[in-house]
C-alpha cells in the first residue's frame, strides 16, 4: 500500500472482548468481526515511520464466518485483516461508491498476497 516504514498493531480476541472495545469507543456494545483504530485520520495522511493504528479481530466471529463461507480460518483472518487495514488507512464503506472501491481494493490486495504466498 506504499508504506514501508510503519507499524500496525494486530490483536486477536474473542467476541466478548471485541464487544467491550466497541462499547468503550462509542459504538454499539456488540460482537463484530473486526474493529479498526487509525492513529492518523483521513485519506492520504502521511504515515511513513508512524504507527498506522490498531486492527482487532474476533476469532469467534472469524471462525463462524469461515464455516458459513466454507473457507479455511486462515483465509477469513486474511480477509478481515485486509479490511481492517484499509479502514486504518482511511477508507470507509458508508456509501455505495465507497463500498465498491473498498471491495475492489480488498480483492486486489488479497490477489497480491496470493501472488507472494
Amino acid at each position: 500500500m506504499g508504506w514501508t516504514d510503519a507499524e500496525l498493531s494486530i490483536t486477536l480476541c474473542d467476541d466478548a472482548e471485541i464487544a467491550r472495545l466497541a462499547g468503550d469507543f462509542g459504538r454499539r456494545r456488540r460482537a463484530t468481526d473486526v474493529l479498526s483504530f487509525p492513529s492518523a485520520e483521513g485519506p492520504g495522511a502521511e504515515h511513513a515511520g508512524l504507527l498506522l493504528g490498531d486492527v482487532v479481530i474476533s476469532l469467534d466471529s472469524a471462525k463462524r464466518q469461515a464455516r458459513a463461507r466454507g473457507v479455511p480460518l486462515a483465509r477469513e483472518l486474511e480477509t478481515l485483516l485486509v479490511h481492517g487495514v484499509l479502514h486504518v488507512l482511511g477508507m470507509d464503506h458508508a456509501r455505495a461508491a465507497d463500498r465498491a472501491r473498498m471491495r475492489a481494493l480488498e480483492q486486489h490486495v488479497r490477489w497480491e498476497l496470493g501472488r507472494l504466498g
